[in-house]
């Protein structure tokens, strides 16, 4: 099966074409407009293709309470001791701060667009001219926002991070029949950050397959290598976090890309793509030039016509100019036909 190609801004997104880089900005804005507007100028210098934000309220997420399930509390997590509504209200982007930060992208050549975490949110994107959504892994099982995306009649991608094979199923279902023709799949690990033993990228041609969907990854682990290995398996989409420095702090710091590692993966991963070629056997043709370093059968001593061929004053020896190494058991014991100085290519025409 193989998904049909689909376009975001005019950008394509398919098997043929190479992975779309999507710079994920999320809270590493750290309440600053400036430091939001240097990540755009980063994330466009970088080579990224796309910058995305995420577009809610702490108080459409959840509610202003500091007690019991409302905190973070598992110790192993990035956030712990915090309530849900202060970690929401710290890495929520203004609303005000869309539109500058969209005019910025416009100027520098990148797609932008959200996570909407609501409907609200989605009204308001949709005011903005959005060409395309995303859908949260948290979102993913939640069908009536699923759906009120997909009636926007855009491109929509969506994470799968923690979605069983039958929620997975329900989301896709409701985006379609909401009105979804573009659906794009991210792989993702909702923890933070990931790690590459529990990231399962074999998953990605078979959620490819299963749903007839091109594919991606939405990356939570240090580095760019597990994004680049999912190019190998069919990923054409690719969402890291970044920021201007990990030291700088932040609540998404510390799975985040600095701009530098963000170039290299937009470069390593447009290099796996093109590695990726097609079932091919035999030398390509700038490979042809090298066979001439392959090991051949040449005459090693000043040899005399009628003289036999031996181990001593036959070898197989660079470069390949002559008769294949297969044949030199087959020609021991035959004659040369004539004169030959040592150093000739052995060639089917002094055997005698």
């Amino acid at each position: 099966m193989t998904s049909r190609d689909i376009a975001i801004a005019g950008r394509r997104i398919g098997r043929r074409h190479p992975p779309f880089v999507i710079a994920e900005m999320s809270g590493n804005h750290n309440q600053s407009l400036d430091r939001a507007l240097a990540i755009v100028q980063a994330a466009a210098q970088a080579g990224a293709h796309a910058l995305k934000l995420q577009t809610y309220t702490a108080r459409s997420m959840t509610l202003n309470l500091t007690g019991g399930e409302f905190m973070v509390t598992d110790p192993a997590n990035l956030w712990t001791g915090r309530s849900l509504f202060d970690l929401y209200q710290e890495a929520h982007t203004p609303a005000e701060w869309h539109r500058p930060i969209f005019n910025r992208c416009a100027e520098l050549g990148l797609v932008v667009f959200s996570t909407p975490f609501d409907d609200e949110a989605v009204d308001f994107l949709e005011s903005l001219g959005v060409p395309a959504y995303k859908i949260a892994s948290g979102e993913c099982t939640n069908l009536p926002l699923v759906r009120r995306v997909a009636a926007t009649g855009k491109p929509v991608i969506l994470s799968t991070g923690g979605a069983t094979l039958s929620e997975l199923e329900e989301a896709v279902t409701a985006a379609r029949e909401a009105g979804c023709a573009d659906l794009v799949l991210l792989k993702c690990t909702t923890t933070y950050p990931a790690m590459p033993e529990n990231t399962n990228l074999s998953t990605i041609p078979h959620m490819s397959d299963l749903f007839d969907v091109q594919v991606g990854i939405s990356d939570h682990t240090a580095g760019t290598g597990v994004a680049v290995a999912a190019v190998a398996l069919g990923a054409r989409v690719i969402e890291k976090h970044v920021t201007l420095r990990r030291a700088d702090g932040g609540v998404d710091s510390a799975f985040s890309l600095e701009p530098e590692e963000l170039r290299a993966l937009v470069v390593e991963s447009e290099r796996a793509f093109q590695a990726l070629g097609r079932v091919h056997y035999g030398p390509t043709e700038p490979e042809r030039a090298s066979l001439r370093y392959r090991r051949s059968l040449y005459v090693a001593v000043d040899m005399r016509a009628g003289e036999p061929f031996t181990r001593q004053n036959l070898r197989a020896v660079r470069p390949g100019l002559g008769l294949a190494p297969k044949h030199l058991d087959a020609i021991l014991g035959r004659r040369v036909r004539r004169d030959t100085p040592a150093g000739t290519a052995l060639t089917w025409d002094l055997l005698d």
